[in-house]
């Protein structure tokens, strides 16, 4: 029987990237239930011409009318804005891509996990902004969330099951992005070229930006707190910069267990598409021969503040963390419009928490949805403010 499934954010590079592990598998495999994008019209019609799911929604609700047409006699159902996405999302499947950027992912992913089924995320913001309230409601619905960021992935493929008080701690290993050689005084005159040119992953903007400042790294330290229930103190960080080793758990015996990959993102992707079984992908084989060497080394806080920031927010709750996401997501798109310097970047997320903690109390913890697209709101509006000199 074909497996009903559903890819959230299609047109971006998660979402390609399962489609392609898709057209490999045999005719019939899978039956696509909903494909949704940002604002890429044309790209989402080709793809649901293509695929044929039940619904093609597009979140910017002015593009509806364009996406009618194009999929106008096909049988594929067109709509459009934030509400059809979570009817989408909301739509019976066996299997989720939760690849939606940013927080316009929260209230879609959060409709998936209601469905009870398996909801692969690869959306980051759901656990920084939220995560204790998305890991309460799979465990009240009976979903099973599965990483797809590479690092949390390798996590979890490298965590004995059943056996989680054997964790002393996680490691996530970053590449240490564009600038890690690069001495702070110079980072002051970093380019939206240069920022984009990541050394080892290839990535959307907005997520090679956060690898360029580590802000990647603080979000995915927030992120495997809440996925794994750890204490901030048991998840570290350490550059790696060959990009082989995607995460360590270290066990209380003393024993280190590392899940080793190519820098594709179809690896940990198959691991969440053919979970608890295995798929063929076509990665390239690691060669240890050929790479000769695996550095490692601490990341500088002080060259790299987000991580930092990053952490303290985790220490202060999930408001904190929603700010923080927010904060990050209008700063780092000032800096794509050149409207800001690179480390003006975690300048204003730090003014923001401080502000904003001084404005309102925020909460430790989200009893629900509402409180926190709340606060992710305030922060945006905060941050826009900050951005443009008010």
């Amino acid at each position: 029987m074909s497996r009903r499934v559903s890819i959230l954010g299609c047109t971006g590079s998660v979402g390609k990237s399962t489609l392609d592990l898709m057209e490999r598998a045999d005719p019939g495999t899978y039956e696509f239930v909903a494909l949704t994008a940002h604002s890429s019209v044309q790209e989402l019609a080709g793809m649901a011409l293509q695929y044929r799911p039940e619904v093609a929604v597009i979140a910017d609700a002015d593009r509806y009318e364009e996406l009618a047409r194009l999929l106008k006699g096909s049988g594929v159902e067109a709509a459009a804005g934030p509400s059809a996405l979570v009817e989408a999302a909301s739509r019976p499947v066996e299997w989720t891509m939760a690849a939606i950027v940013g927080a316009a992912g929260l209230e879609p992913t959060a409709a998936a996990l209601q469905q009870g089924s398996i909801v692969a995320i690869a959306n980051k913001e759901c656990l920084v902004c939220a995560g204790d309230y998305f890991m309460r409601l799979a465990k009240e619905r009976g979903a099973r969330v599965l990483p797809v960021d590479s690092e949390h992935n390798a996590i979890f493929q490298s965590i004995y099951p059943g056996h989680d008080d054997h964790i002393r701690r996680i490691i996530l290993t970053a590449s240490g992005g564009p600038f890690r050689d690069w001495p702070r005084e110079k980072m002051a005159t970093v380019s939206r070229e240069d920022a984009l040119a990541h050394p080892v992953w290839s990535m959307g903007a907005k997520i090679s930006i956060d690898s360029a400042t580590l802000m990647n790294k603080g979000l995915e330290v927030i992120e495997a707190c809440r996925l794994f229930g750890l204490a901030p103190d048991r998840v570290d960080v350490v550059v790696h910069r060959q990009s082989v080793i995607h995460g360590l758990v270290e066990y209380i015996d003393g024993s280190v267990l590392a899940q080793l990959g190519s820098p594709d993102m179809r690896i940990p992707i198959a691991s969440t598409l053919s979970w608890p079984e295995r798929m063929e992908t076509p990665a390239e084989p690691l060669d240890l021969a050929a790479i000769g060497q695996l550095d490692f080394e601490p990341p500088d806080e002080n060259r790299f503040p987000a991580l930092r920031i990053a952490r303290e927010a985790l220490i202060a709750g999930e408001g904190a963390t929603a700010a923080l996401n927010a904060a990050n997501e209008i700063a780092v798109a000032a800096f794509l419009d050149e409207k800001i310097a690179f480390l003006d970047i975690p300048r204003l997320v730090s003014e923001c928490l401080e502000a904003l903690d001084k404005q309102q109390s925020l909460p430790s913890r989200f009893s629900g949805m509402e409180a926190a697209l709340a606060v992710d709101q305030s922060a945006r509006r905060l941050t826009s403010r900050l951005v443009n000199g008010s």
